[in-house]
């Protein structure tokens, strides 16, 4: 059986981690490191990633551009946990379920940029009702979403481990989320969301919620469903029509160490509100399991194997 050679440049963060968690029980990828004294040595870290099959960027998006520059010029293929490439040229979206043909893009190519954590439920909830004609491109629209607090990086991990942080808290309040040219690109929207995130006192799981008037909730849920018939990862519940009187929960917890997505339509009994609903685990769905499930389909191995923490 081949092994193959993954070298993960960023590993000590939340995300470089988690695939290493998941990578270290896979029967066909070796996680290799480069000595602790020459991490900061490009010549090294030049050499090391022209002998490996994949490099991973966990970096900072200036990092990531600079080192990819450096892995694509040694001949190594790159997938970038950044938000770096995701919509920019010579580069494959790394969301298989995207469209018809995005697994074969993304096995045949050099370079991967792996999808955002919000992007993700948004890109999943959008792009098949305006594939459909069900929502216009040129909608305007409102996505709210909440994430627990691994998703902010390393400061907000240890500010909530500290026990000083708020128990939720919106933020991006400049409208220019990091997310949302890449939601508008791959979605298909034509006009500019507005993206409103929210961060809660709990460390994994996420809901990106989109609400529409005007719109038949059943009719969206079809059309959802017709378009993930099949996958592996992405899950479309049944149609949920809500009673005025009723009061249902939806929580963003139940996914954690799952590379699943679950997506759900919510719908008033008037047939003319809805509330599109995206539930993922931001380390999941979000990050490493997207990463591992590309590393799969990119080095032509079972899509599904080690994509998740048990």
């Amino acid at each position: 059986m081949k092994k193959y050679q993954i070298f993960i440049d960023g590993q000590a963060g939340t995300t470089g981690l988690q695939i290493r968690q998941r990578l270290a029980s896979h029967p066909q990828i070796e996680v290799v490191t480069i000595d602790h004294d020459k991490r900061r040595d490009q010549d090294a870290k030049r050499e090391l990633m022209s002998s490996v099959d994949v490099t991973v960027l966990c970096l900072p998006d200036d990092a990531a551009r600079e080192t990819a520059t450096q892995a694509r010029a040694a001949g190594c293929r790159v997938l970038d946990a950044s938000s770096a490439h995701r919509t920019a040229d010579g580069w494959v979206f790394g969301l298989a379920e995207l469209a018809r043909g995005q697994r074969e893009a993304i096995a045949s190519a050099s370079a991967v940029s792996n999808p955002g954590c919000y992007a993700t439920g948004a890109i999943l909830l959008l792009r098949p009702l305006i594939a459909a004609g069900l929502l216009s491109a040129d909608r305007d629209l409102s996505i709210n979403a909440v994430s627990g607090y691994t998703g902010g990086g390393t400061k907000m991990v240890e500010r909530y481990q500290q026990d000083n942080a708020p128990v939720y808290a919106a933020y991006g309040l400049g409208f220019d989320h990091k997310h949302i040219p890449e939601i508008q690109h791959w979605s298909g929207l034509q006009a500019r969301p507005i993206f409103q995130p929210a961060v809660g006192s709990y460390d994994q799981g996420m809901l990106v919620m989109i609400p529409l008037q005007g719109s038949n909730g059943a009719a969206l849920q079809q059309a959802l469903s017709d378009y993930y018939q099949g996958e592996q990862f992405v899950q479309v519940l049944p149609y949920n029509e809500i009673p005025a009187d009723s009061a249902p929960f939806v929580t963003p917890h139940g996914l954690n160490g799952s590379n699943r997505a679950e997506l759900q339509v919510y719908g008033s009994a008037s047939g003319q509100q809805a509330l599109l609903v995206a539930k993922l685990d931001n380390l999941g769905k979000g990050a490493s399991g997207a990463a591992v499930q590309n590393l799969n389909i990119m080095l032509g191995l079972e899509e599904g194997l080690c994509t998740q923490i048990v």
